[in-house]
């Protein structure tokens, strides 16, 4: 095997393009000049349009869990009551960071590969009208489901002046969103996924309803109060040394979005969701999520009749193939397969192809080539 060689297809952090790459080697610039504030002034309208909204995205330095920490820390207090959808490991990371900050949490837990209720969540905020603040994945990374977060804003909002703050760091990049249009007040997403970049840099967007209730608290923290970076971003610049090198890449990276078109982006995300999933049917591969559930940049599977950690071993080892496992009470249960970012139909081709050898590999009885070729159906009708 050679041995730079590698294929990379986890739920993050993902394969960066060779154009990212090179923007990234720029020499380095002075974070204070009118080079940095020129490449903010390029990067704002477009990380909009990313997010669907009117408001100015902020850029932190941090990892994706330093921004849903300042979503968490700018908005509600200690003491204030909460309610955290968990619909896998990363919704309950709200719940550590809330408790964190002696924040009164209350968990809506939803069972691991369904994607979360409007309704349910809509009588349960009725019925606890002291609910501040709630919080739900976009994508659940840990199951491959993604999130009605749209109908989930419209029915809190229905009943309660909650807030509805989103972690979308698994899917954002990949699937649309509309921020304005669907009334999530907080959203946050990093850049290590479908952002086709190294981890180190988290983007959120806060609304109207937001900032009137940020504004209010007294206790925002230091490096993660969000009024700092509002007022900095206005006048193009940040108020902490910004990650450059990731920022020359954020540039082209949305560059290349709108060379791609948005629209075409989230397309292709669909279609490689759908080679997917038709191939491990094909193979009768057991899907965690249903179809309708199921995120356009990650895909769990639950076997039945092989070992998840067997298989994920064998492409390893004869392909250098990285497909993610289980978390938490899924460890050992699923296997997750990454498709988003810098990835293409191509890929997922090669994937499937490498996974039908380790499958029979592991004692999985299959016909080669059926899960390939569903897939190749896919993308002929999707080409159409």
């Amino acid at each position: 095997m050679l041995t730079d060689y590698q294929l990379l297809r986890i739920p993050g952090p993902t394969p960066i393009p060779p154009s990212v790459e090179r923007a990234m080697m720029k020499p380095m610039i002075g974070h204070r000049g009118n080079e940095t504030s020129q490449m903010i002034q390029t990067i704002k309208p477009k990380l909009k349009k990313v997010f669907g909204t009117a408001q100015d995205v902020m850029m932190i330095t941090g990892s994706g869990t330093s921004g849903l920490e300042a979503a968490i820390v700018n908005v509600v207090h200690p003491g204030d009551k909460v309610l955290v959808v968990a619909t896998g490991v990363f919704g309950n990371r709200f719940t550590k960071i809330c408790e964190a900050y002696q924040i009164n949490v209350e968990e809506f837990a939803v069972e691991y590969g369904k994607a979360l209720d409007p309704e349910a969540i809509r009588a349960h905020v009725q019925a606890n009208p002291d609910i501040k603040a709630v919080f739900s994945t976009y994508c659940e990374t840990s199951t491959g489901v993604l999130n009605p977060v749209g109908e989930l804003a419209q029915a809190v909002h229905a009943v309660s002046e909650a807030l509805v703050i989103i972690d979308g760091v698994s899917c954002m990049g990949g699937v649309e969103t509309k921020m304005d249009e669907w009334g999530l007040d907080v959203v946050v997403t990093g850049s290590q996924k479908a952002f086709m970049l190294p981890a180190g840099l988290n983007f959120i967007a806060a609304s109207e309803r937001a900032w009137k209730v940020i504004e209010a608290n007294p206790q925002k923290g230091f490096y993660l109060n969000l009024t700092k970076y509002r007022d900095n971003i206005a006048k193009d610049t940040t108020p902490f040394t910004p990650a450059l090198s990731l920022l020359f890449g954020l540039e082209q990276v949305l560059e290349n979005f709108e060379k791609e078109g948005l629209e075409n982006v989230y397309a292709r995300h669909q279609l490689m969701r759908d080679m997917t999933r038709a191939a491990f049917k094909a193979l009768d591969l057991p899907l965690f999520t249903s179809d309708q559930d199921g995120s356009p940049t990650v895909t769990s599977v639950k076997p039945t009749d092989f070992d998840a950690e067997a298989f994920r071993k064998e492409i390893k080892s004869s392909f250098n193939l990285s497909v993610a496992g289980g978390q938490a009470e899924m460890k050992g249960q699923i296997f997750r397969v990454g498709h988003m970012g810098y990835c293409a139909p191509t890929d997922v081709l090669q994937y499937l192809g490498a996974m039908e050898i380790a499958l029979i590999k592991v004692g999985k009885n299959i016909k080669l080539g059926a899960g390939v070729a569903a897939a190749q159906q896919v993308y002929l009708e999707g080409a159409k």
